[in-house]
């Protein structure tokens, strides 16, 4: 270790490493004047009888065997404290050791009181830091949000041959995670084969993880396959990346070959399955999890029981839900988690009654705190209900507000065609120094698409990567190639697209369709149309619009050859359904149903909105076509 600047003349007595509790410590000089070192015992008021626990402190093995100064480390919550201490350590040479030097590094890399460019400095000094100070250094530039400097000490570490562990490269991909693309945790895990923790069971559970965040559930996929030992982690994980990109069917595929195995599924697991069900709807999924918890007589834990509540809302089945509320413990309140996944349920059903009666019997009455959280959950409520005035009331009443919260508000009015106000909040979040993200752009992106506003749709976009730093990802180039297409600037929607520099995503294609539709371009309608059943064979609504397309523009040859593929591939329209909430009691529809007991007055009321919508002869006729399938 590089020398700490300590003064020569102080020697340590063999009392303070003796004893920790031994009274003041005494100092001897060269020239042999005794010196009772007397603000040694002003530490004492650092002792762990007095300060709260850190979250950064790990278990300390023997501590009673070590010097007081390392006691006061363990007790140590903020920065004046352990620069007292790291005085004291340096002072009296103890600095120069591996634990406490470890110790006070930890406190400064990873305590929410530390500071980890002081920790640079600290590690700065140690000559052959061991593999707990690289890790701690690693994890601590990861949790100050500076992935290009802990993945930059990753590669020095490789670079200077450092001793890892499974954690260095755990910790390494969680600092790839902040990053856009996957290349760097790429690298990370190239070198996991040559440094031979290929088979490490810890690095594989992180990399599924790692390559699911970043949507290359594949990767992930072949990753879980090729893995020698699974245990509860790794097919949790791998069900949950199913789920969260989208791929439920894959999430309960898994889930049943785990029942089949010798790996039992514990809480997290189930609630991964329970969310892939409330994804896809699947009700008869749902209870067969259900069922499956208790025949395994799991604990019924909150948030356990938050998921099934969450699956029963999600797919319709308000009667289950409300019998599980109501046997939720003891008679508590609901805890921030209950109300977040309940008020989420009532957006995605539209049931604004419910999320109504929340606020008034929670909020108002005071039985539970606002938090940020919660707001954020009633604003994101409110506004997929339609009541754009009530998400802003929470939002303008808001004490504090969090990137969330800009972000929920921006795309509520962007979504409710109040574009001017959307880009309004934009501006005022940026003077009220909040750096946007990826879900900002997304929402500005789509007011511009809204409102038509394609000069300044063209600015935020290049504006993203120029001003901060911010790589559009496909949700963006669908919402230009939207916004182009609206105006009728189809050849240029169509440049878009083309030009991107990953794969167009179904919205993308499925906007270009849209505005082809909208403009009767049915050339560029069949190029989009075929782009997609590439992507998904089996869904009707790209065959029903693109025959809507043509039947609009009178190519009745070619609505023929539609419903002449359709037929040849076995695809089946699905039928439309919705579900209207009056005065709390849910009425379905199906698309050719007849059977609702109000039907005539029903169809009387929809003649008239057909009436008011004053529609030409072609989008009637096209309409009617489209109702066919």
């Amino acid at each position: 270790m590089k020398p700490f600047r300590s003064s020569p003349a102080i020697s340590v007595s063999s009392s303070l490493l003796d004893s920790p509790l031994s009274p003041a410590p005494i100092f001897s000089n060269r020239r042999g004047r005794i010196i009772a070192y007397s603000r040694f015992r002003s530490l004492n008021r650092f002792s762990t009888s007095s300060a709260a626990a850190t979250k950064w402190n790990s278990t300390t093995h023997g501590i009673i065997n070590q010097p007081a100064l390392l006691l006061m480390l363990d007790s140590c919550n903020s920065m004046l404290q352990l620069k007292q201490i790291q005085a004291h350590l340096t002072t009296t040479s103890l600095i120069t050791r591996t634990f406490p030097a470890s110790r006070a590094l930890a406190f400064c890399a990873l305590a929410d009181g530390g500071d980890i460019c002081h920790a640079a400095a600290l590690f700065a000094r140690i000559q052959k830091p061991n593999n707990y100070m690289w890790n701690t250094m690693i994890r601590g530039w990861g949790k100050a949000k500076q992935p290009r400097v802990g993945f930059s000490l990753f590669r020095r570490m490789v670079r200077e041959r450092a001793e890892m562990d499974a954690r260095s490269f755990v910790f390494s991909l969680k600092v790839c995670e902040q990053f856009s693309t996957a290349f760097k945790g790429e690298c990370v895990h190239g070198i996991t084969w040559k440094t031979g923790f290929r088979g490490s069971l810890l690095v594989s559970n992180v990399l599924i993880h790692f390559y699911g965040g970043h949507g290359r559930v594949e990767l992930a996929g072949k990753l879980f396959d090729e893995m020698p030992v699974k245990d509860a982690v790794s097919w949790t994980s791998m069900i949950d990346e199913y789920s969260s990109n989208n791929r439920c069917d894959d999430a309960m595929k898994l889930f049943k070959y785990m029942l089949s195995s010798d790996v039992e599924p514990n809480e997290v697991t189930m609630i991964a399955v329970l969310s892939a069900c409330s994804q896809n709807g699947d009700l008869e999924m749902g209870k067969d999890v259900h069922e499956c918890i208790r025949s395994k007589s799991m604990d019924f834990t909150l948030n356990l029981m938050n998921a099934i509540l969450d699956m029963y809302i999600k797919c319709g089945c308000l009667g289950a839900a409300e019998e599980i509320f109501d046997k939720m413990e003891a008679g508590l309140a609901p805890m921030e988690d209950t109300l977040v996944c309940v008020l989420s349920a009532c957006g995605q059903l539209g049931s604004v009654e419910l999320g109504q009666w929340i606020y008034l019997h929670y909020i108002d009455n005071q039985q539970i705190k606002n938090t940020l959280i919660i707001s954020n959950a009633f604003i994101d409520m409110y506004a997929k209900c339609g009541l754009i005035d009530s998400a802003a009331n929470i939002f303008h009443k808001m004490p504090k507000r969090d990137l969330v919260s800009w972000n929920s508000i921006i795309a509520a009015y962007a979504a409710h065609g109040n574009p001017n106000q959307a880009l309004s909040i934009f501006h005022q979040m940026l003077l009220a120094n909040f750096k946007p993200d990826r879900i900002t752009f997304v929402g500005v992106l789509s007011a511009c698409s809204h409102g038509g506003l394609v000069a300044e749709g063209h600015k935020y976009f290049h504006n993203m990567k120029n001003d901060f730093g911010i790589e559009p990802t496909r949700e963006h180039y669908a919402c230009m190639v939207d916004l182009l297409g609206r105006v009728g600037q189809l050849e240029d929607a169509f440049k878009m697209i083309s030009g991107m520099p990953m794969e167009p995503s179904q919205a993308a294609w499925g906007a270009l369709l849209n505005a082809s539709r909208m403009h009767g371009n049915v050339e560029l309608a069949k190029l989009a149309a075929n782009k997609l059943l590439e992507l998904d064979p089996e869904d009707s609504g790209t065959y029903v619009l693109l025959a809507t397309v043509c039947a609009g523009n009178k190519r009745w040859g070619d609505v023929r050859m539609v419903r002449s593929m359709m037929r040849e591939k076995g695809v089946k329209k699905t039928p439309g359904r919705s579900l209207v909430d009056v005065e709390g009691k849910f009425h379905e529809f199906l698309a050719g149903d007849v059977s609702h007991l109000q039907f005539d007055r029903i169809c009387k009321a929809l003649k008239g909105i057909f009436l008011l919508s004053e529609m030409d002869e072609a989008e009637y006729y096209a309409l009617a076509v489209a109702s066919d399938y």
